[in-house]
């Protein structure tokens, strides 16, 4: 097992965001993390990641806790957090040599990864320009090439593919599967079903707090789309009435 969640609540005044979430990831595997908005998705990724401090319940990464031995779990981690903030007054490539230095490797190896990484994710061309200048696709990218370059055991990516344009998308999912094959554990979060169920092999269905569904992807479709089996759980499609005013228009 790479990631044990046991037990993990998390409570914002009188709001219970998480609910006594169970989550176990092997290594090898990409495991998708679906929910409806304010499920609780980027909450239970934040605590997983040493992010933000549970109220109940542990986190194992590669047999460290996060919040006991938070320097031997987060050495595993790479993280693409929600709305990542980045040194934005730095180029593409300043920020991942820094965050390449950061994890202890060596000048020669950051510029290595940088170069490889820049390729795989169409960013040539683009890392002389300061941050701040991306469009959140770029962020994105940038990001997760920052995740990778330390090449952690274990990837946590919250909404890694929003924004990024199809061509870069199947660029670094081919990664992340090549990542995988080779021993590195995916966990992501996305509210795109078919991308889900292209590329992961085992999904959690969060709703309201609380897992509704998990295990392999057969399992939880049931026979059916992801998307359905989502809709069913998150509480089916609402009735479109009592806008009979927008057939009117303004003119």
């Amino acid at each position: 097992m790479v990631l044990q969640v046991t037990g993990l609540r998390k409570r914002f005044g009188r709001t219970l965001a998480v609910d006594g979430i169970d989550i176990t990831v092997r290594k090898g595997s990409i495991f998708g993390f679906v929910g409806p908005n304010g499920a609780g998705k980027t909450t239970t990724l934040s605590m997983i990641t040493g992010l933000l401090r549970p109220d109940a319940g542990t986190v194992v990464v590669d047999e460290s806790d996060v919040w006991r031995h938070p320097s031997d779990a987060k050495r595993a981690l790479g993280v693409l957090p929600d709305r990542m903030r980045l040194f934005d007054r730095l180029t593409g490539a300043q920020m991942l040599y820094y965050c390449a230095v950061l994890h202890g490797l060596d000048r020669e190896t950051a510029r290595r990864r940088t170069d490889d990484l820049s390729r795989t994710l169409a960013l040539e061309g683009s890392l002389d320009r300061p941050v701040a200048d991306y469009s959140i696709g770029m962020i994105k990218k940038v990001s997760l090439a920052a995740a990778l370059i330390h090449s952690p055991r274990l990837l946590v990516l919250d909404e890694p593919f929003e924004a990024v344009d199809p061509v870069s998308t199947a660029q670094a999912i081919d990664l992340l599967r090549a990542y995988a094959r080779a021993g590195g554990t995916v966990v992501l979060s996305s509210h795109n079903m078919d991308l889900v169920e292209r590329v992961c092999d085992n999904v959690a269905i969060i709703v309201g707090g609380t897992i509704l569904a998990s295990g392999t992807l057969d399992d939880v479709r049931g026979g059916r789309s992801l998307e359905e089996r989502f809709v069913d759980l998150a509480g089916g499609r609402s009735a479109v009435e009592g806008l009979e005013w927008l057939t009117t228009f303004s003119d």
